[in-house]
C-alpha cells in the first residue's frame, strides 16, 4: 500500500504500491497529453523551450538528458494551459538529489499567463518537497479545490541552496473533460444568415418628388 507522509503545507505518498501494474501507472500519469504545449510558458528558464520537455510520459521520467534549469535566480514558474477541464488529483516532480532540488511548490489555478508578480497571492496550495531522483513520490492536491482546472500555474519558490533550479519530469495525475461549445454554437449562429435580420432591406424606400 502506499505510505503518505506530511510536509508541512502538503504531504506526499510513496509510489510504490505493487498491486499496480506499471502500465496503469503510467496511464494515471497521462494529463501531460492534454496540455497545449503551445501556450505552454515557464518563466526563468536557462533555455527556451526546455520547460516544456519535462511533461512527457511516466515511463519517460528517467530520461536525464530532458530538464529545465533556471536562470538569474532558483524559481520556476509553468503556465500550463490543458485542452479541457482538469480534476487534478497528484504531481510529481523529479530533481537532482542536491542542492538543485526543488524545496517548494506552489500551485495556483486558473490564472492565465501569471508572471512572478502575481505569485505574491496566497496560492490554492503549497507542499514542500522531498528529493525525489526517481519521481516515485506524489504529492496529492485537494481535489475538491482542483475539481475544475483549465489552466494551472506550478511556482517553484525555492530549492535546497544552490543558485538555480534543474527539473527532469513533472507529473500530473487527474481527470480530462472535454471543454464545453457553446462559444462555437453562438460564433455558428451569429455566421448564419437570418431572414428575419434581413427583412428591412427588402423594403424599397419611396422618393416623393417636389414639384
Amino acid at each position: 500500500m502506499s505510505h503518505g507522509h506530511s510536509h508541512g503545507g502538503g504531504s506526499c505518498c510513496h509510489g510504490d504500491d505493487p498491486e499496480e501494474p506499471p502500465e496503469r501507472r503510467g496511464q494515471a500519469w497521462g494529463l501531460y497529453l492534454r496540455i497545449d504545449r503551445e501556450r505552454l510558458e515557464c518563466l526563468n528558464e536557462r533555455r527556451e523551450g526546455s520547460g516544456k520537455l519535462v511533461f512527457r510520459a511516466w515511463e519517460d521520467r528517467g530520461d536525464r538528458h530532458q530538464f529545465v534549469e533556471s536562470d538569474d535566480d532558483e524559481e520556476l514558474l509553468f503556465n500550463i494551459p490543458f485542452t479541457g477541464n482538469v480534476k487534478l488529483k497528484g504531481i510529481i516532480v523529479m530533481g537532482e538529489d542536491g542542492d538543485t532540488h526543488p524545496s517548494e511548490m506552489r500551485l495556483f489555478k486558473n490564472i492565465p499567463h501569471m508572471s512572478f508578480d502575481d505569485t505574491a497571492r496566497e496560492p490554492d496550495q503549497t507542499f514542500s518537497l522531498n528529493h525525489d531522483v526517481t519521481g516515485e513520490l506524489e504529492y496529492p492536491t485537494k481535489i475538491a479545490r482542483f475539481s475544475s482546472v483549465h489552466h494551472l500555474s506550478i511556482h517553484f519558490s525555492k530549492n535546497f541552496g544552490a543558485e538555480t533550479t534543474k527539473i527532469f519530469y513533472i507529473g500530473l495525475r487527474g481527470e480530462w473533460t472535454e471543454p464545453h461549445r457553446h462559444e462555437v454554437t453562438i460564433c455558428n449562429y451569429e455566421a448564419a444568415a437570418n431572414p428575419s435580420d434581413h427583412k428591412i432591406d427588402q423594403i424599397t424606400p419611396q422618393t416623393h418628388f417636389i414639384s
